[in-house]
């Protein structure tokens, strides 16, 4: 297993914020293209969702809800090619549910997001033999 964890980098970070019925996933997706991002993290963020799409774990399917959702966690890495985003939300109830962030995330009244940029460092998804996905690799820029 190659160690990746003694690489260091400086960062820079980006604050935005996402209008109601903007798609989560879409626009993330443009604004790392927009910026030119390379190795980006999501450091913050805190709103609301009206549609809620995820991938719970171990399953092939998105799993698509409706209603009113809190934001309650929002984390992962981005880059040009890929990301891998977990979202955790809580319904009107409290209820909390949470999985990989995929593609139909619908912000309700405002999703506002800190992202940071490594500026030494570079990431790429690679196929891994182990977990049989593709997955990060970290590289010095």
């Amino acid at each position: 297993m190659a160690n990746q964890s003694n690489k260091t980098s400086s960062a820079k970070f980006f604050a935005l914020r996402l209008l109601p019925g903007d798609d989560v996933m879409g626009s993330l997706q443009k604004f790392i293209a927009n910026n030119r991002l390379q190795a980006a993290f999501i450091a913050g963020c805190v709103g609301s969702l009206t549609n809620v799409a995820l991938r719970f774990a171990g399953q092939p399917e998105t799993t698509t809800l409706h209603g009113k959702f809190e934001v309650v966690s929002l984390i992962g890495t981005l880059e040009q090619r890929g990301e891998h985003l977990h979202l955790s939300v809580s319904d009107e109830t409290g209820k909390m549910t949470g999985g990989h962030l995929m593609s139909g995330c619908t912000v309700r009244t405002t999703l506002e997001l800190v992202l940071g940029e490594l500026n030494n460092l570079s990431f790429s998804r690679q196929p891994c033999s182990l977990s049989g996905y593709d997955e990060l690799v970290i590289n010095p820029r």
